[in-house]
């Protein structure tokens, strides 16, 4: 839900034309540079469209709040009453969703105010989004391992190098490239997307990063701005549950229209 968000929305509007959008977002937490792009994705401010908000760690209002209060005075000059699309917020728990095929599981990152982690498998595929994460707890480590198992996609926080991360960024609540690899391997996936990269970096030491974890783990990548990667269905496909069109009725909801 970052800036990239613009870009997504003009995307969207210029895939389904004259036609609505019905889209499902999953929040992982709620610092600024996770939910910034929200006030600029402009198939909100359309009528006729619909999205669906979900979160673990909040109920349905609090999610609610989270979204809405970036938008409140004094921090934006309207708020998000002006928005024409129909907005509901849903809090999930740690239960596995299925939106039209796609299930989506969770589980809990180590991060200052808490984070988490999803898996989506869909048509055969697996993809594993894992940031914001700083290694070290060993439950939480655990908890990466066992999301991240057989992904297809293991797109990970390494934003640090080591060096960085031992000298000065202990507790802010990211990992490194190194972690990444190490996770990788163990878990065996398929590729592995170096994520959340240090704002000071350039494309340089990006390219000297993913040189040295190539040597260790050859299928990795760093994410960059218009990256599109192919998951390729596997020839077993795992048991799918029942579709459903909506998220399950027994999660807490609030609309807003």
């Amino acid at each position: 839900m970052r800036s990239g968000l613009r870009g997504l929305g003009k995307s969207l509007k210029a895939e389904f034309g004259p036609d609505p959008i019905v889209g499902y977002i999953f929040l992982t937490h709620f610092h600024w540079d996770h939910i910034q792009g929200i006030p600029f994705f402009p198939p909100l401010y359309k009528q006729g469209n619909a999205f669906f908000f979900h979160s673990v760690s909040l109920k349905a209002e609090e999610l609610q709040g989270a979204v809405e209060g970036q938008m409140v005075s004094p921090y934006f000059p309207v708020n998000m009453s002006i928005m024409g699309a129909i907005r509901n917020f849903y809090d999930i728990g740690t239960e596995r969703v299925d939106i039209n095929g796609a299930v989506l599981s969770s589980t809990q990152l180590h991060h200052p105010q808490g984070c988490v982690a999803y898996r989506v498998e869909a048509d055969g595929g697996s993809l594993v989004y894992a940031t914001d994460h700083e290694h070290g707890s060993a439950v939480h480590d655990e908890n990466v391992r066992r999301i991240a198992s057989g992904a297809d996609v293991f797109i990970y926080d390494a934003q640090y190098t080591p060096e960085e991360y031992e000298r000065v960024k202990k507790g802010w609540g990211h990992s490194t490239w190194v972690e990444g690899v190490k996770i990788a391997r163990e878990a065996g996936v398929g590729k592995l997307v170096l994520f959340h990269h240090d704002p000071d970096r350039n494309d340089r030491m990006l390219d000297k990063i993913v040189r040295e974890a190539r040597k260790e783990f050859p299928n990795t990548v760093a994410a960059s701005e218009g990256l599109a990667l192919d998951i390729p269905p596997r020839a077993r496909r795992q048991p799918s549950r029942p579709r459903s069109k909506r998220s399950p009725p027994r999660q807490r909801k609030r609309s807003v229209r």
